[in-house]
């Protein structure tokens, strides 16, 4: 059996356990519209290391139409070639906060720091650059069509691929910074945008990617991070 030596946290991660935690909402850390929090426990010994707020419906309706005034702002307006660099850009910060973000997985969820830096860093880090690539590269079709009547008439028909709207992205409690990202990247790389609800459980890094998405400079209500228990 391999048994991981338990570490003293590093200064980072303590400044960022020890702050008010909000959510995301429109770019800004909103004050939860309800009392209630939930409390995040270190699996290995069951301590609390963070209190969240519980999110109210009032919350969720708040930044469900933080996204859709972004995606029929200045998101929509936003050329596939700069959401490519946005995504570049926060690939480049998850990248650059890599020890920060597999020491916090370690805690909240009880992975091996290890495997934390491989699956949920680089593994993120890789995918969000392969998503970015494929915002310059969704294409339709075009072709021919030919009915037969009426006689001498050509006809051309084309396909636009086009956003479906604001995404709900649900992350299980597992892998957590890898799943928000699974979820965050396609729907940028497609112009959509996101309201993220992460598990009650380990929701810190969902907080720690929301605060690189707006450090990344995306426009305020694309990426939109919500605390909640279910129901």
């Amino acid at each position: 059996m391999y048994v991981e030596v338990p570490v003293e946290h590093s200064e980072a991660l303590t400044a960022f356990l020890a702050r008010e935690h909000r959510s995301l909402i429109g770019g800004e850390w909103v004050a939860p519209s309800g009392d209630g929090t939930i409390d995040v426990l270190d699996p290995a010994t069951a301590r609390v290391i963070a209190t969240v707020p519980d999110a109210t419906k009032r919350d969720v309706d708040r930044a469900v139409s933080a996204a859709r005034a972004a995606l029929e702002g200045p998101w929509s307006r936003a050329l596939a070639v700069e959401r490519q660099d946005w995504m570049l850009r926060l690939a480049d910060l998850v990248a650059e906060r890599r020890e920060q973000i597999a020491e916090l997985e370690a805690l909240e969820q009880g992975k091996l720091l290890e495997v934390a830096r491989m699956i949920e860093v680089d593994m993120a880090v890789d995918y969000i650059r392969y998503m970015a690539g494929w915002a310059t590269k969704i294409r339709g079709e075009t072709f021919d069509i030919s009915p037969r009547f009426p006689e001498g008439v050509n006809f051309h028909a084309y396909t636009r691929r086009e956003p479906v709207g604001v995404v709900a992205g649900i992350v299980p409690w597992n892998f957590p910074h890898l799943m928000a990202v699974w979820k965050v990247a396609p729907a940028l790389a497609t112009g959509c945008t996101i309201v993220l609800k992460p598990a009650e459980e380990t929701p810190l890094s969902a907080l720690l990617l929301g605060e690189l998405v707006m450090e990344a400079g995306f426009p305020a209500g694309v990426v939109n991070v919500i605390l909640s228990t279910p129901g």
